[in-house]
């Protein structure tokens, strides 16, 4: 195809396949479906916009509830159709782009759509950061450093010291910290402070996990009024939907349904954690996502094993020093005491 750019022929797809299941621990999506009442709400919003009219040009209203709800300047407000977008729009502006690896694999795809350089360094054992490491890659030309914290796909939480020893960093050198929050409800930790008092620090989140919205699309990213102003240059006019944008203004407007699902998704993934440490020759690593990371001695049998039994996980071992990995979404009790009792079957224990 001599009209296409040819870095573009040899980019690797997006490591996803679907596969049908009863029980769908795969994603990272959330267990649950948006409360009924406020479906209900959002559709008669829906029902009542012209559906041939184009939405707002940046999603003004949307960005305007989002500040409110953050406690954020609007115009360092972006809203897209997914983070995923706004990852790609970053490695776009990006002269240079520094990862972790394992890691989210957008970071890297993005980087390489975008055709902008292009460097991981591995994690320490333990799934610590090689923080002196990354500290002197911050110490060249700059560019953009993508960090998801909580850590997917591993779970793990790094050190507030270690962040903000990678913001002041940042701010010495020009570079730009964009931490991906996705999983910041699971946590308790949150770092809009420290990026109000750093514009050299930008924190992405989305819609897709606690909020329950991943069937929707929608994500954000909270920065200072020059990095948004790029980004936002960057994506397309008219970008995010009508009924995303009705979505997302109902639940802006009564979000307390999230603490409960995020206390229970807690509790859920500590007594799956308690159990799973029982298992005979599985380790699963602590978490602070919503999903758990399980070393098995084979990940291709513990994958097969367990959806022959009706439950789909999501394998990790292609990633260097994920060998034998699994990733287990947290889903209702329900479901996680089908998983408990699956995999200690397939042990050959019996599960209490």
């Amino acid at each position: 195809m001599n009209g296409f750019k040819p870095h573009l022929l040899s980019l690797p797809h997006y490591p996803y396949r679907k596969v049908e299941a009863p029980i769908k621990l795969d994603q990272n999506e959330s267990a649950h479906d948006l409360p009924p009442h406020l479906k209900e709400r959002a559709l008669e919003r829906l029902a009542a916009l012209p559906w041939n009219r184009y939405p707002s040009l940046h999603a003004e209203e949307v960005r305007e509830a989002l500040a409110r709800h953050t406690g954020w300047a609007p115009e360092g407000v972006v809203v897209s159709p997914g983070s995923n977008l706004l990852i790609q729009c970053l490695a776009q502006a990006a002269t240079r782009v520094l990862d972790t690896a394992p890691t989210f694999p957008h970071y890297a795809i993005s980087a390489k759509l975008a055709s902008t350089p292009y460097r991981a360094i591995p994690l320490q054992a333990g799934f610590r950061l090689p923080l002196a490491e990354l500290l002197e890659a911050m110490s060249g030309e700059p560019g953009v450093f993508f960090l998801p914290n909580p850590h997917a796909p591993t779970g793990t939480l790094f050190p507030e010291a270690e962040i903000r020893a990678l913001t002041d960093r940042a701010g010495e050198t020009g570079w730009l910290l964009v931490i991906d929050e996705a999983y910041q409800q699971y946590s308790g930790l949150d770092f809009r402070d420290l990026a109000q008092q750093h514009p050299h620090l930008a924190l992405l989140r989305t819609f897709s996990k606690a909020w329950g919205l991943g069937g929707i699309r929608a994500g954000y990213l909270l920065a200072s009024p020059t990095v948004a102003g790029v980004i936002q240059n960057l994506l397309p006019p008219f970008g995010l939907p009508a009924h995303t944008a009705a979505i997302l203004l109902t639940v802006l407007e009564d979000s307390s349904y999230i603490q409960e699902r995020v206390r229970e998704v807690q509790a859920e993934r500590e007594r799956l954690y308690r159990a799973l440490r029982q298992h005979p020759t599985w380790q699963v690593y602590p978490s602070h996502t919503n999903f758990l990371l399980v070393r098995t001695p084979d990940a291709a049998q513990a994958y097969r094993s367990l959806l022959e039994r009706g439950i789909l996980v999501r394998r990790q071992d292609h990633y260097t020093g994920l060998e034998g990995c699994v990733r287990i979404s947290v889903g209702t009790p329900s479901e996680n005491d089908r998983l408990l009792q699956a995999v200690f079957e397939i042990a050959g224990v019996g599960y209490a």
